[in-house]
């Protein structure tokens, strides 16, 4: 599955991306990132190998100029609710995004996540996406608000990702943001 945007292509990785993705996961942007950091080229080849069948719900976002990978969105299908039964139809997705701190602030951001959300909507039978973002990760927060949703509140330190110098967990407070199909085919026809 490729999808395509007027500077963008978002497609299923390759093994030749591990140069890209070690790029911008050796040091990862945001904590929530942390488990993802990749410490050696070798470790990225490795990572590309592991996401070779990922072809549905997982992408690189590439520049259409040159097919560099300057980042990579996911989501998939949940229920939306933990305690309900395994026939519960799977149409909630909470999308992640990155980018790579060079191409930030170029509109790529919200260009791969707008055609992401509406193959999310489209095709792929979303009822409701979601987002989290840290309280300090400001830009994430603005890619949510220009995509049209909603801000639904803020978890007091909802989860930890790294933690403290003395080893304790550092929680984040985390921003919720939520679209409904609805929502988003109203906010395109307009």
């Amino acid at each position: 599955m490729i999808i395509e945007t007027k500077r963008l292509l978002l497609r299923p990785f390759l093994e030749t991306d591990a140069a890209d993705v070690y790029e911008y996961l050796k040091e990862p942007a945001v904590n929530c990132f942390a488990s993802m950091k990749l410490r050696s080229l070798d470790e990225a080849r490795e990572a590309m190998k592991k996401r070779l069948g990922e072809t549905e719900y997982y992408f690189a976002i590439t520049l259409k100029d040159g097919g560099k990978v300057i980042g990579e969105i996911a989501a998939y299908p949940e229920t939306g609710e933990p305690h309900v039964d395994k026939h519960a139809p799977r149409d909630t997705f909470s999308p992640c995004w990155m980018l790579n701190e060079a191409y930030q602030g170029k509109g790529y951001a919200f260009e791969a996540a707008r055609v992401f959300f509406d193959y999310l909507f489209s095709q792929k039978g979303a009822r409701r996406i979601y987002a989290y973002t840290e309280d300090y990760n400001l830009s994430s927060q603005h890619l949510c608000e220009k995509l049209g949703l909603r801000r639904e509140g803020v978890f007091l330190e909802f989860i930890s990702f790294v933690t403290n110098l003395d080893g304790t967990p550092r929680y984040e407070n985390t921003v919720q943001y939520a679209i409904l199909k609805k929502e988003w085919d109203r906010q395109q026809s307009q």
